[in-house]
């Protein structure tokens, strides 16, 4: 039996995506994503942020470079990924990732007259999606 790995966001960017070059000229974008949920406790409505890092790889990761920005609120799709890394110390850490399938740009008509797409088409309804599922182990550099 096969598992299910899928997550689904609806958030603000924290910052500006940030895109590399790895070998072979692949593209990862990667930023931190907001989401927030409002509670009642103890009489008082409450408001908790969690903070989510998103990467992006090739195509996608090159159309965030050009649509996606600081602020945005955005629907993503994708999938969890953990992963380990020694720091400066060679101490092992570990992060957990959404690595992005596809995504919704959201907001209103007026969070996109300001900035015309770079190919013309309507960012408001426009969903990017790329199938990587098959070989994206591969290039991961972990």
């Amino acid at each position: 039996m096969s598992g299910i790995n899928k997550v689904i966001l609806v958030g603000h960017l924290g910052k500006d995506p940030e895109i590399r070059h790895l070998e072979g000229g692949v593209a990862v974008a990667s930023f931190p994503l907001a989401t927030s949920e409002t509670y009642t406790k103890d009489g008082k409505k409450v408001e908790q942020t969690e903070w989510h890092n998103i990467v992006m790889w090739r195509g996608l990761a090159d159309v965030a470079a050009k649509y996606l920005q600081k602020g945005k609120l955005v629907y993503i799709e994708g999938k969890l990924r953990t992963r380990s890394f020694e720091d400066k110390e060679g101490i092992k850490k570990y992060t957990t990732e959404i690595v992005a399938e596809n995504f919704t740009m959201l907001g209103r008509k007026s969070d996109f007259e300001a900035e015309t797409p770079r190919n013309g088409t309507n960012a408001k309804t426009s969903t990017v999606s790329e199938d990587y599922s098959a070989d994206i182990d591969n290039d991961l550099p972990f």
